[in-house]
């Protein structure tokens, strides 16, 4: 029997498709310090939720992945302000990681819950 994939898994797995050809195309210098960054901070989010989906203790997994979306937040903004992406660019994947942080702080909330 298959497991549903959680929403949350499949927005990420979506972004990352959306965003890594882009970081790709990235001039140089700044593709292999920034761009490769985020591309492992992209990597290793969307890991880092599918462990927390089998894991028994899953709340102490989702805030450390908080984390990281908050780092790649940032680190999206330092691409729009040095002018390597567009601002159109930055706003959809501004609401990218928003849908994604908006999906894990309801999974947090669930794991608060049922740990009180």
């Amino acid at each position: 029997m298959k497991r549903k994939e959680l929403p949350i898994v499949q927005k990420t797995y979506d972004f990352i498709k959306w965003y890594i050809p882009i970081l790709n195309r990235l001039p140089r210098d700044h593709r292999f310090q920034l761009g490769d960054r985020i591309i492992t901070q992209l990597y290793e989010t969307l890991e880092a939720l599918i462990n927390a989906q089998y894991a028994s203790h899953k709340l102490p997994r989702l805030e450390a992945i908080n984390s990281k979306l908050d780092l790649l937040r940032y680190q999206t903004r330092l691409l729009h302000d040095f002018g390597l992406i567009s601002t159109e660019r930055y706003e959809h994947s501004a609401k990218h990681l928003v849908g994604i942080g908006n999906e894990l702080g309801g999974w947090i909330k669930q794991q608060r819950s049922l740990s009180t």
